[in-house]
């Protein structure tokens, strides 16, 4: 009997072959937490009376989500990590340098690696062939210490994507579709797998965007087979060395299988306050907006950031809407400015915002007041995600966003594509 891409993964790192539904002791190749979840990791790892890290290089501790930091609180939390850093030869992300999601594909992690991270959208390495997931501060506090730790293997859903987006539609809109389509709990604990002609056609910027959502549909884990994209992403970081091939067997036994023609979607939307609250563009009533956030882990890539400024050049933000841009890290900050985006971005109205998670976790920079909405480019819209449990929170592709900003409502970007 052949293995998912999940099952071939936790076999190599279990030392055996492993069934969905077992429990394992997994060999972690690479750790993070961030500076909500890592002071209670590093807190638990001195408990332990470690006087090392069992591999330091691959302990990356990252300050993003409130960074720069807006409370001594934080400013204090902060410094925890620069400690224990400094103490334990950790890798440190500082404040700046990009939102953890981001910086992890950019630099650190590999095709057929496990990925442990104490923050929810871990998965979105997945998109590289690596087992990705998120975990508790305490269980990654054990394996800074032993390097290893116990994992339930997942079954499997095969999602097979077949077409091609048509005009205005975006590897955002087809996550939201399936989230509808399965519920915010339809796949919990399994793992995400696309293939077919269609998940193979997507850029990688797209797939980073489907695995990183994957969590918001219960999933432990999206996935993607490697392939020529995948090496040429290795190559533009550096890294092309690390690239293996991942795939599943042809005899893979999977506990569902969904097929979806991106012919068939249309621009999305995830209303309040559930992700899978979905409803097509076609569906929505005229929404008028108090905020646009295009950035995060989820949409704050160059690519994602040329599309919003290819429909916001030449055009100004609708008076009474705020437009925030936060490019999800340095690297992907420079080049934007190096390509005019940023300009393009100002230009409009809008306010360019620190590489990293402030208003998506409702932190700083992007709170909204009682009874505003916003359109988000981000992941989630659960009461109170942004700051304020009075505020409401849509979720759209970057295309979208920008289109709805400049006209003050969410709008339908096929409109002027």
């Amino acid at each position: 009997m052949g293995q998912t891409i999940a099952e071939k993964i936790l076999s190599e790192h279990a030392g055996k072959k492993v069934v969905p539904g077992e429990l394992i002791i997994s060999k972690i190749d690479a750790v993070m937490v961030q500076d909500g979840t890592g002071p209670l990791a590093v807190s638990e790892f001195e408990k332990l009376n470690k006087d090392k890290l069992y591999n330091p290089e691959r302990t990356i501790l990252f300050i993003d989500h409130a960074a720069p930091s807006p409370r001594k609180e934080l400013s204090n939390s902060h410094m925890v990590l620069r400690n224990f850093a400094k103490k334990y030869g950790a890798v440190l992300s500082e404040c700046g340098e990009g939102v953890c999601h981001q910086r992890l594909i950019e630099t650190f992690i590999n095709p057929g690696e496990v990925l442990l991270g104490a923050d929810s959208h871990t998965c979105t390495s997945g998109a590289l062939g690596a087992f990705a997931t998120g975990v508790g501060s305490t269980d990654i506090a054990v394996v800074m210490a032993l390097g290893k730790t116990w994992l339930k293997v997942p079954s499997t859903f095969k999602i097979v994507l077949e077409g091609s987006f048509p005009k205005g539609v975006y590897a955002k809109d087809l996550i939201l579709h399936l989230i509808g389509l399965i519920g915010a709990d339809g796949a919990t604990y399994k793992a995400l797998e696309f293939t077919g002609s269609g998940a193979r056609n997507l850029t990688m910027s797209e797939r980073f965007t489907i695995s990183n959502m994957a969590v918001e549909a219960g999933a432990k884990a999206g996935l993607f087979e490697t392939d020529e994209k995948t090496f040429e992403y290795l190559k533009e970081q550096g890294r092309e060395d690390k690239f293996k091939e991942i795939k599943a067997d042809n005899d893979a036994v999977y506990e569902r299988v969904i097929n979806i023609n991106l012919n068939e979607l249309k621009p999305t939307i995830s209303c309040p306050h559930t992700v899978d609250n979905t409803k097509t563009i076609d569906e929505m009533p005229k929404v008028e907006l108090n905020q646009v956030y295009i950035g995060t882990c989820t949409n704050g890539r160059i690519e994602d950031l040329r599309i919003a400024a290819g429909i916001l050049k030449g055009k100004k933000v609708k008076d009474g809407v705020r437009l925030l841009v936060s490019p999800a890290s340095r690297k992907v900050f420079l080049q934007a400015l190096e390509e005019g985006l940023i300009t393009i971005f100002v230009e409009a109205g809008a306010s360019i915002v620190t590489s990293g998670c402030g208003a998506c976790v409702g932190v700083h920079a992007g709170i909204l007041g009682d009874g505003e909405v916003c359109l988000a480019t981000q992941n989630r819209n659960f009461k109170g995600r942004m700051g304020n449990t009075e505020g409401f929170i849509y979720l759209s592709s970057p295309a979208t966003a920008a289109y709805s900003a400049i006209k003050g409502y969410i709008a339908d970007v096929r409109e002027v594509l």
